[in-house]
């Protein structure tokens, strides 16, 4: 019985040591962690109804796929309204482009009247100079000179009159230019308008922002969702990582860029290549007190590893998100990677 018991033993110490994995050189470090990927969610910038929903859960989406659409009936309508008024506006700029040219001409006939009246004074001045002289030398009647004078007197007004006529003529060419300038402004408000309920409207066909794979249907057709209601989640299979964690020790001599190979547990016949591209500046969880320094190296930083995205693509049909498994970081750029862990991927 001791023999058997000794021989058991020892047959068990050798599974156990067979199956235990091997310790990593130097230069290496490992964590657990979980593959995780960029979630999109994909929302109505409008308040409005889904009226189609046009993939399921699971499918995968390719940057500018067409995946719901919302209804526009009343943005629509106001697009219709929007332009009337354009159209509107466009006419009152015609219109008072047109006053401008009236105004313009009723200035030059006022110009006219005004040269027509400055030669009728400058007639009325020499008869009344002429009259002057004769009635000095009593050569014509008082009468005469008097009539001479209120002729003159007479054609002076009527060149102030005019003068004030085109005075007029010209501040209703610049109220009129005003107009111009206001139905334009009405132009480019109704435009502006219409630019933006088109863009209201496109945006109510919902489309995928990247490359990725549909995770949840979170809203069904019909549905009412107010601005920025969620209709579709979204992973962007081009930006995967994996997150783990390391004591001070290894944290603070991992680089960023650093080479990391990750083994996922669904299969571990394969070593995916991935590079450092983030490490948290603060630990992420501490002990109570981190008074010593053995209690200083429990300390654990979050790190990520992102799988490029070249190889991404390349398998994008086989990348699942939510696999666990072990990242391993080449700590020192010198270190050669263990046969066991280089990289292999499918064929």
């Amino acid at each position: 019985m001791v023999v058997v018991l000794l021989g058991g033993g020892f047959v068990a110490y050798l599974g156990w040591k067979a199956l235990r994995p091997a310790k990593l050189p130097d230069g290496f470090a490992s964590s657990n962690g979980r593959i995780e990927a960029v979630e999109i969610d994909v929302a109505a910038k409008t308040a409005g109804r889904v009226t189609e929903i046009l993939v399921d859960e699971g499918d995968f989406v390719v940057a500018g796929q067409l995946l719901a659409r919302m209804e526009t009936d009343g943005l629509t309508a106001q697009l219709n309204e929007a332009e009337a008024e354009f159209r509107r506006a466009k006419s009152m700029v015609e219109t008072a482009r047109s006053n401008v040219l009236q105004r313009e001409s009723e200035k030059a006939a006022a110009l006219s009247v005004v040269k027509q009246r400055e030669a009728e004074l400058e007639l009325a001045r020499k008869q009344l100079d002429r009259v002057e002289k004769l009635a000095l030398e009593n050569a014509t009647s008082a009468e005469a000179r008097d009539l001479r004078r209120a002729t003159h007197y007479g054609a002076e007004a009527t060149v102030q009159a005019a003068r004030a006529n085109v005075a007029a003529a010209t501040a209703a060419i610049s109220t009129a230019k005003s107009q111009i300038i206001q139905a334009e402004a009405y132009v480019e408000a109704a435009k502006a308008r219409i630019e933006r309920l088109k863009v209201d409207i496109n945006d109510c066909t919902l489309k995928a922002p990247r490359d990725g794979r549909v995770q949840y249907r979170i809203t069904q057709p019909g549905e009412v969702l107010s601005t920025g209601g969620k209709v579709l989640n979204m992973v962007d299979l081009g930006d995967v990582y994996m997150t783990f964690f390391l004591p001070t020790a290894e944290a603070g001599r991992v680089r960023l860029g650093a080479e990391v190979h990750l083994v996922l547990d669904a299969a571990p016949q394969y070593v995916v290549p991935a590079r450092v591209s983030y490490v948290a500046d603060v630990a992420q969880f501490t002990p109570k007190t981190v008074e010593t320094a053995d209690e200083r190296q429990k300390l654990m930083f979050r790190v990520k590893a992102r799988i490029d995205p070249d190889l991404l693509k390349k398998y994008i049909k086989s990348v699942k998100t939510g696999l666990p498994g072990v990242a391993f970081v080449q700590l020192d750029p010198q270190a050669e990677w263990p046969a066991n862990l280089r990289m292999r991927l499918p064929e």
